[in-house]
């Protein structure tokens, strides 16, 4: 999980840069409900687990489950996806 945690880190640390925030995060910072993360970047996150883990997000998704690198993981991790 270790290179996952690290590519979750990347892609979150990208979408921030883009939106000009360079501050740094925890793997425990929340970024939706902190308002750091717009709906555009959570939707931008759930492309790309879409794409690089095969998820299936057309029923729709709980941002909050979204919100910090420990809660992607735990959300991959759990199997609540499939």
């Amino acid at each position: 999980m270790d290179d996952t945690r690290e590519t979750i880190r990347q892609l979150l640390m990208r979408i921030l840069q883009k939106n000009g925030d360079t501050r740094g995060f925890t793997d425990t910072d929340s970024l939706v409900l902190s308002g750091r993360f717009q709906s555009l970047d959570v939707l931008e996150v759930v492309v790309f687990l879409e794409e690089r883990f095969g998820l299936d997000f057309s029923d729709g998704f709980d941002q909050s489950r979204l919100d910090s690198v420990e809660e992607i993981l735990s959300f991959l991790r759990s199997g609540a996806h499939e």
